[in-house]
């Protein structure tokens, strides 16, 4: 019988559906869609499934959190601007329970003073920052690491 592979949720949030026209000197080229082929394939040669999904909407993306709770292994969340802001976030992160590592495509301590404090932060495992769309794939080999150790 079949295992089903561990399942990776991969949030995005507000603006990143606008990735390869939003200021594409700090964000690069790559498209949403290039991201989400980049993690598919990062999580197939991991040995995870993924479910892959972008809102702008805050309490969308806190309902996704919740939802993960008992049905994911874990979480990979590039929270955008709600990572400065969202106590609301950082409240269902936290009650999920589970492995969270947060993913910014940019360096968010080279930006602006006010990016620097990221309420996500405390609900994650790790983070990863400054390395474009490929912090997407390390941060798949991180959780599939993760989830690893939860199952020894």
């Amino acid at each position: 019988m079949p295992v089903n592979p561990p399942l990776i949720v991969v949030l995005n949030g507000p603006n990143l559906n606008m990735l390869g026209v939003r200021e594409p000197e700090k964000y690069g080229t790559a498209t949403l869609d290039d991201v989400e082929a980049l993690c598919a394939e990062a999580a197939e040669e991991f040995g995870l499934a993924i479910d892959f999904r972008q809102t702008n909407s805050e309490g969308e993306l806190v309902t996704w959190v919740q939802e993960c709770r008992g049905r994911a292994a874990g979480i990979i969340i590039n929270p955008a601007g709600y990572t400065t802001t969202s106590i609301a976030l950082l409240d269902a992160l936290l009650l999920t329970e589970l492995p969270v590592i947060e993913v910014h495509i940019t360096n968010i301590h080279r930006r602006e003073e006010f990016r620097h404090h990221s309420y996500v932060s405390k609900a994650a495992t790790g983070v990863i920052c400054g390395l474009g769309i490929s912090g997407y794939a390390l941060a798949m080999r991180a959780m599939a690491e993760l989830v690893g150790e939860d199952e020894d």
